[in-house]
This record gives structure tokens, C-alpha cells and sequence, in this order.
């Protein structure tokens, strides 16, 4: 980190020093007593290393309240038959040799890394997520880039769903979109001829049935709710089997209520059991939207310099007629690309996600 230095104060006029300093340059002004000089990184509260870790804990339920770890590292590790909460962004997260725990871990700026674990249960939101020598790992999980196992087995993924007051911000701190998830979309390093490593949850896992509330009565203060609607991350089908050949790209251009629209038309089309496949938040330049908008682009390449876009896909016999009858309804001041017509939706998603996955490395 950088060392910040305090300015040194000005001599009072006529070269003397103020008042309280005229009993000698660093000498106490009542004792006469020489000081050290105060410096702005001694005043700095020290990194205590256990603060951020949590080893060799048995039968124990343990975390971190939200604003205690503030984007630090944090290690766990030697744990058994533990209940472990992070409820705070952190720099990096890694587990080792855990056996039968229950984790949740908050926003992480980079890296969550499980090495040597088994028959644990997790909720992760993280910008890489990798295993390796795992066995029987079910992670609800909230990933900005393809997931990683190397050497792992029996492992099930479903998409993360959590909610509690301060999560949207410690998302912004960790520098994560709730936009981005690649939950389903799991690279296996070392696949087995005839083997699967991996799979998916059931559709109708419940995170409350695999990492429960805490009980304890420090961390019942961090008020959660793992209810599906209330989730700050939407919850998308990923690559679970479509349930219609008909999809919709819906895209949002950046303002002051880009996620607050998004999120509207989310409960929208759902409510009215159209699925929602996957989410993308990403910059786009004047070229992409030629690729992706092909005729449109035109009326939409001024709005990309503002920001990143947000397209979100809908599935469900009718999609497309449902999104643009609500567009129109719901959204009549507000410019977003829709696709027109079913023949031409599965062409828009098709444009926009290979443009997106090759503009994020995947």
C-alpha cells in the first residue's frame, strides 16, 4: 500500500512556530519532555492476520459482520462440521481442507480458490472461481467468468440467490455486476473419458436447505433472506434445457435506472412465467452494435457512450410479443433494443452473446 505523509505546518509569520509547537520543535509543551514526531501510517489501524482467517475450528459457527473484512484477504482453512459466514467484500478467498461445512462468502474482487475440500455446502459471489482435489461440493454461485474445476468430483452448481441490506453495495465495492454470471457454464481442466465431475442443483433447490441462517445472535443481525424474489443477483436458467425453441434479447442502455429497468422487466416477464436465461452487463463500441443491432444500429450507437448496456435474454412461447407489448407499456420514455419478431430473436441473442463472451475472454 502507499504511505500517505501529513503536511508539515507552516512557520507562524516572523519565522516563529505556532504557539503550541514555541516550547521546542517535538518537546511536550508542559514537560518539556522530547516526542516522536506522528506520522499518518503509525496512526493507521494495524492488520491483525486473524482477523482474517479462520482455521482449525470444529462444530463451531462462525463470520464476519458486514464492514469487518472491508475488501481484505481472507484464508479459512482445517475446518469440520462448521457453519462460516462472510458477510462483506473481501480482496481474495481461499478454503482449504474443509470437510463438511456450510460457507457463505460476500462479494470477491478476484480470486475464490477450494483446494482439498469435501462434502461442503457454499454460496459464492466471486469474480473466478476455481477447484482443485475437491470432492462433493453444491455451490449456489455468482461467477463474472467460467468457473474452473481441475481434479474435482461430484460437484453441483446452481445460481446463486441471496439477499441481505448492505450486498448491492459490497457488489459495487468488489467491482462485480449482478449482470455478470456464469453459474452454469463450468470449465472441467481435467475431464474423464465417460465421466461427468459436474452437474447442475434441481431447479427447486432451496439455499436455506443447504447453507441455512445463522443462528447465532451476533450474525442474526445481518438481516437475510435466501427468498428467490428478493435475490440481489437474478436468478437466470443458464444452460439448463430451454423450455421453448422462442427466446427475446432485451437491451438496456446505460442511465440513471439502467438496473432498476432491467430489474422491473425481470419481475415482469417472470411473473408471467417467461424464463429468464441468461444476463450480460458489458461496453459495446459503434462496430459491435452494427453486428449485434444490424438495421437498428444507427438509432442506438450515441446512447453507448454513456456505458455499459445490460441484455437480458426471456424465453417462453410469446417472449417476444410479451417484451415489447411491456416495453411499450412500462418503459414508453425509455429507449431499448427489443427484437422484433420471433424469427429474428434467436439471431439478436446469438449476436449479442458471442460478442459479449469474446469481448470478456470466454
Amino acid at each position: 500500500m502507499g504511505c500517505f505523509f501529513s503536511r508539515r505546518r507552516k512557520p507562524a509569520q516572523g519565522g516563529q512556530l505556532p504557539p503550541q509547537q514555541q516550547a521546542g520543535a517535538g518537546q511536550d509543551a508542559a514537560s518539556g519532555e522530547q516526542k516522536a514526531p506522528q506520522y499518518s501510517w503509525d496512526l493507521r489501524a494495524k492488520i491483525d492476520p486473524k482477523d482474517y482467517t479462520f482455521s482449525g475450528l470444529k462444530n463451531e459457527t462462525v463470520g464476519r459482520l458486514p464492514g469487518k473484512v472491508a475488501g481484505q484477504q481472507f484464508v479459512i482453512q482445517d475446518c469440520e462440521n462448521c457453519k462460516i459466514y462472510i458477510f462483506d467484500h473481501s480482496a481474495t478467498i481461499t478454503i482449504d481442507d474443509c470437510v463438511n461445512c456450510q460457507i457463505f462468502l460476500g462479494p470477491i474482487k478476484g480470486s475464490v480458490f477450494f483446494r482439498d475440500c469435501k462434502d461442503c455446502k457454499c454460496v459464492v459471489a466471486c469474480q473466478q472461481f476455481r477447484t482443485r482435489d475437491c470432492r462433493k461440493l453444491e455451490v449456489f454461485l455468482c461467477c463474472a467468468t467460467q468457473p474452473i474445476i481441475e481434479s474435482s468430483t461430484g460437484m453441483k452448481f446452481g445460481c446463486f440467490q441471496y439477499y441481505y441490506p448492505e450486498l448491492a453495495l459490497q457488489f459495487k465495492d468488489a467491482g462485480l455486476s449482478i449482470f455478470n454470471n456464469t453459474w452454469s457454464n463450468i470449465h472441467d481442466f481435467t475431464p474423464v473419458s465417460g465421466e461427468n465431475n459436474w452437474g447442475l442443483l434441481p431447479e427447486t433447490a432451496v439455499v436455506e436447505d443447504y447453507v441455512p441462517l445463522p443462528s447465532s445472535e451476533e450474525l442474526k443481525a445481518v438481516r437475510v433472506s435466501t427468498d428467490a424474489t428478493k435475490s440481489i443477483i437474478p436468478i437466470t436458467r443458464g444452460r439448463r434445457q430451454k423450455n421453448s425453441e422462442e427466446s427475446c434479447l432485451v437491451v438496456f442502455f446505460a442511465g440513471d435506472y439502467t438496473t432498476a429497468n432491467a430489474r422491473k422487466l425481470i419481475d415482469e416477464m417472470t411473473s408471467k412465467d417467461f424464463q429468464l436465461v441468461q444476463t450480460k452487463e458489458v461496453l459495446m463500441k459503434a462496430e459491435d452494435a452494427h453486428r449485434v443491432f444490424q438495421q437498428s444500429a444507427l438509432e442506438f450507437i450515441p446512447l453507448l457512450e454513456k456505458g455499459p448496456v445490460v441484455a437480458l435474454e426471456f424465453n417462453g412461447d410469446g417472449a417476444v410479443e410479451q417484451c415489447r407489448s411491456t416495453i411499450n407499456e412500462v418503459f414508453s420514455g425509455t429507449k431499448v433494443f427489443v427484437s422484433e419478431s420471433k424469427a429474428s430473436a434467436s439471431q439478436d441473442v446469438d449476436n449479442f452473446y458471442n460478442f459479449a463472451d469474446m469481448q470478456m475472454g470466454m
